[in-house]
């Protein structure tokens, strides 16, 4: 596989560079949040808001269906969507599962650096791997500081259901694609996961330090989605900032974003990765 490491080193700097601003505006958060925990609230049991965050715990905002489809059970996703310990916000349990997602990303990208063939490919590529586990473990730490900010008990084991689907994932792992599909699975996952949280979040700061978290995720899965696709057609060497426009194919301008607005359909359950 021969890629443009020239081009591919200024796509691992701009997500750098976006993964820092993103931590600028956790840490601002998360200031804030350890100033105003004690002041949360929750919404009233029957307002409109305390109705929808019910619901995004019961099942999720969309159930996890894609990931159901990709091997794991619905008895066990049905399991894990269940409302966790009424001692626990709601928020304290998103951020506690999205915490778990971080964790469960981090071991990936480390165990995808150990494959057989890792070591055969382009040195830009092991970077961006080491580069993007290193993100993911400073949003595992975000995550579990606002998750402690808010009184609750940082996560520190893996999603259940997601790790579940890596372990199947794991023997088919024998070369670049399979390996970038599965990543795309872990980090959309986890941008539908965030956009549906900020959505239900009830503390302004946790939304702030999950939104800006979310945007990060976005940029991992559109550069996997362009990888991907241009691996693919067998034009890795288009891998390239700035893109050779003329030798681009068609569908590259919407590949790494393929839904005009992000869908919830690999949303996971807000108390699936909740401490039980």
């Amino acid at each position: 596989m021969t890629v443009d490491e020239r081009a591919f080193g200024a796509l691992i700097q701009k997500s750098n560079d976006l993964h820092s601003d993103a931590m600028q505006t956790t840490r601002t958060a998360l200031a804030e949040l350890v100033e105003t925990s004690r002041e949360t609230t929750t919404p009233e049991p029957d307002s409109e808001a305390g109705t929808e965050r019910r619901a995004l715990l019961a099942r999720g905002i969309g159930g996890g269906q894609a990931l159901a489809a990709a091997g794991v059970g619905g008895a066990l996703l049905a399991l894990m969507a269940r409302p966790a310990f009424a001692d626990q916000s709601a928020d304290v349990q998103m951020l506690q599962t999205a915490t778990s997602i971080e964790i469960l990303a981090v071991a990936t990208y480390d165990a995808a650096l150990h494959l057989p063939f890792a070591g055969s490919l382009p040195k830009v590529v092991q970077t961006f791997a080491t580069t993007t586990k290193q993100q993911h473990t400073d949003h595992q730490a975000a995550f579990a500081a606002a998750t402690t900010a808010l009184g609750g008990k940082a996560q520190t084991a893996p999603d259940p259901v997601l790790l579940d689907v890596v372990n199947k994932a794991k023997p088919k792992l024998t070369g670049p694609i399979p390996l970038v599909e599965l990543a795309i699975t872990l980090e959309m996952g986890a941008a539908e996961t965030y956009v549906a949280f900020v959505t239900t979040m009830s503390d302004k700061n946790a939304r702030n330090t999950t939104a800006s978290i979310m945007g990060v995720e976005a940029q991992h899965a559109a550069v996997l989605n362009a990888v991907k696709a241009l691996v693919a057609a067998g034009h890795p060497e288009l891998i390239a900032l700035p893109p050779a426009l003329d030798k681009l194919p068609a569908a590259a301008g919407s590949v790494g974003f393929p839904d005009a607005f992000y869908p919830y359909d690999m949303a996971r359950p807000a108390a699936e990765g909740a401490v039980k």
